[in-house]
């Protein structure tokens, strides 16, 4: 019997009661979590500490941006690619390649005194954004029946958790410390779950047969950079550029290559017929509304209560308290995943997406003090705990166990997708809507208001999509079934 069998069935005495975990099961989703939750922490770390890197690193604005847009660009080639990867080679074995991305790119941008090294360092973090498709793809097949959704809905939640939990950390290490010691937070975190996946996880038995789609993953990754590009530097560029527009429309003939290529082939990088199985692909669709909305959330709350208050909605707070406020929405999203693993996963989708727009809706209408601020922030980190934890139950209901990591891959690479769009029009919606203050231009509440009621609107969406995924969406050959 494999390691992965005795921990789903362990037959050594004493066995634990039914439906109930034992020891190791915890443990194993712990570490795996923690794995997650370290490499969720780097999309948000940076946020608070934006204006020292300037200074430190004597960079322009745009020079900065490549700090955010190397890391975007890189996991959004590496999370398909690895989730291919895994299911061929191995899903523990390339989640510790993974990790160890995180280590090796955290420790250049720890000891980095220059923005070139930085950028690289980024880069190279970028390739650990695989770990958490990986990581749920590898909870549900080790863990037994009864305790895989619940596993599931942890480390989904972990994307949400550690974006939130992020803002207060850089804040409180901004203002104490050297911004330097954020990455070697990722460093020490990172070489302490290693080898406990080496030790508690054991490897799965690989089902998936084929080679690697080397065309396939060179055409994506071709599709990737064309279109987050232009979404990361269309405020420099000019939306209307023709460097913008001409990438934006690269990315679309090449994206149809890519569904063309990998319908011929017979071990494609992406399975495009079991993508477009309706419940994979408004799951997909559901996931970039909802990643839209998170990011915003993350863009649109901490520099909101660090405006000054003559904006009319700040409270000019400093960076550790804007990074606070996010902190009981992070908690949230921790404690209302389980939520999530005891409805149908379909059922927590709608619901939790349209707990996000009652987050949005909140934040529209009460703008006078800071705990309505946080109240809002609350709800929609509410909402977005229990439908990240949903989706990949109903991922896994429709994909064969074979193509299990490339499947997570692909619905994380939508949630990233999502992020982009926000930062992308929220950061024009921003910049178009402004009132002057002391010489500069800041932000208009409207503007604010505008970009919630958009974020409302996309988790409307998702809850829409929702409702129409087929109840009844399980496959002969799923990895998940009911």
């Amino acid at each position: 019997m494999s390691r992965a069998a005795e921990l789903a069935a362990p037959a050594a005495a004493p066995v634990p009661a039914k439906g109930s975990w034992s020891g190791r099961q915890i443990a194993v989703v712990l570490v795996i979590g923690l794995a997650a939750l370290m490499v969720s922490l780097t999309q948000s770390l940076l946020i608070p500490v934006m204006s020292e890197l300037g200074v430190e690193l004597d960079a322009s604005a745009d020079g900065i941006a490549w700090i955010f847009t190397s890391t975007l660009l890189v996991g959004a080639v590496a999370v398909p690619t690895f989730g291919r990867l895994g299911d061929l080679y191995g899903t523990r074995k390339m989640l510790l390649v993974a990790l160890g991305a995180l280590i090796a790119g955290s420790l250049i941008c720890a000891v980095s005194t220059n923005l070139p090294m930085m950028i690289a360092g980024r880069a190279v973090v970028g390739l650990s954004a695989a770990t958490i498709p990986l990581a749920i793809s590898l909870v549900g097949v080790i863990l037994p029946r009864e305790h895989s959704r619940s596993g599931i809905a942890l480390i989904s939640a972990m994307l949400g958790v550690g974006g939130a939990l992020g803002l207060p950390l850089a804040g409180l290490v901004a203002q104490y410390a050297d911004y330097h010691v954020l990455f070697w937070i990722c460093v020490v975190g990172g070489i302490l779950v290693v080898p406990a996946i080496l030790r508690m996880v054991p490897e799965p038995e690989r089902t998936a047969k084929g080679t690697m789609d080397i065309p396939g993953t060179l055409l994506l990754a071709a599709a990737m950079l064309s279109l987050l590009l232009p979404l990361a530097q269309g405020e420099s560029w000019g939306w209307t550029d023709p460097l913008t527009v001409g990438l934006l429309v690269l990315a679309v003939v090449l994206l149809a290559a890519f569904v063309l290529l990998e319908l011929r082939l017979k071990s494609p990088l992406v399975d495009v017929r079991t993508s477009a199985r309706p419940s994979v692909l408004l799951t997909n669709l559901a996931s970039l509304c909802v990643g839209f909305a998170l990011f915003a959330t993350l863009i649109g709350t901490a520099s909101y209560v660090q405006a000054p208050a003559a904006t009319g909605y700040g409270f000019g707070s400093s960076i550790l308290v804007g990074g606070l406020c996010m902190l009981p929405g992070g908690l949230m999203m921790l404690l209302l995943s389980p939520v999530s693993a005891k409805l149908k996963p379909r059922t927590a989708l709608t619901v939790g997406a349209l707990i996000i727009a009652a987050g949005f809706g909140t934040r529209i209408v009460l703008t006078d003090h800071l705990w309505q601020v946080i109240l809002g922030a609350t709800i929609a980190g509410a909402g977005t705990g229990i439908a990240y934890a949903a989706m990949p139950g109903l991922i896994m209901h429709a994909t064969p166990r074979s193509e299990l990591a490339a499947a997570n891959g692909l619905n994380t690479l939508f949630r990233s997708v999502g992020s982009s769009l926000a930062s992308a029009i929220g950061g024009a919606i921003l910049a178009a809507q402004t009132i002057a203050l002391a010489g500069h231009a800041l932000p208009s509440l409207t503007a604010y208001r505008t970009l919630f009621a958009i974020c409302a609107g996309a988790a409307v969406l998702a809850a829409a999509l929702a409702t129409v995924i087929p109840r009844s969406s399980t496959t002969a050959d799923a990895a998940l079934t009911d």
